[in-house]
């Protein structure tokens, strides 16, 4: 076994590990995951880890309205309609009509079909709508989806959010693809894309955090709207 694989195989071990100590045997969130690769989904969740830091920061901003934009099977959705908990509100955007019969299932599962609002279609067309409908604003958003749009969706964060609202763009360091100015894969020059835009906003304070776990080498912005 090589250098790297035994590194691999260490980060994976680590990650149950955590998991274990801080999540435990949480059958909806398993359920979640179940249902992904029952679907032949992509394993695209964030870890058990990184589902806890979202629900912990849902409760350090006192967040009791969140807007998540990418849902996949539901696992973040999960743990952060959690943090909000009864009279709470989670609204969250998936594009793929299978990623979003499944979250809704893993939702309903887990007792949180009345804090969960799961919207069905781009999210570029769900957010002007999202605007218009008067709702109050955000306390936290969670960015996780097409990385082509990161830099549209954080400019929605920003309006739909108050003031001292937290921000959360997934995926961000994409193995490190970054550095790369010319490079021609869509999801890294998103990524780029967005750490560029967050940098310039005088709309928030941010910083990014490197993550390892066993899907590989990323990281996540945390921005807080002033």
């Amino acid at each position: 076994m090589s250098d790297l694989e035994d590194v691999l195989t260490s980060i994976a071990k680590v990650d149950i590990f955590l998991k274990d100590l801080y999540v435990g045997d949480d059958k909806a969130l398993q359920s979640a995951l179940d249902r992904i690769d029952e679907k032949g989904f992509p394993p695209a969740s964030v870890s058990a880890a990184q589902g806890k830091f979202l629900h912990l920061l849902a409760k350090l901003v006192n967040a009791r309205n969140v807007l998540e934009i990418g849902t996949l099977g539901g696992y973040s959705t999960i743990a952060m309609a959690r943090a909000v908990g009864a009279g709470g509100r989670v609204i969250t955007l998936e594009f793929e009509p299978a990623h979003a019969e499944i979250a809704q299932e893993s939702i309903e599962q887990a007792g949180l079909a009345d804090i969960v609002d799961l919207r069905v279609g781009a999210a570029l067309d769900s957010l002007p709508k999202i605007a218009e409908e008067g709702l109050p604003p955000f306390d936290l958003v969670f960015i996780d989806a097409d990385k082509e749009n990161n830099v549209a969706y954080i400019d929605w964060a920003v309006k739909l959010s108050r003031s001292g609202a937290a921000v959360v763009v997934d995926n961000i360091i994409w193995n490190g693809a970054i550095l790369d100015e010319a490079s021609e894969d869509g999801s890294a020059t998103g990524a780029r894309a967005a750490l560029l835009a967050l940098s310039a906003d005088d709309r928030l304070d941010t910083t990014v955090l490197q993550t390892v776990c066993w899907k590989g080498w990323d990281g996540f912005a945390l921005a807080v709207v002033k």
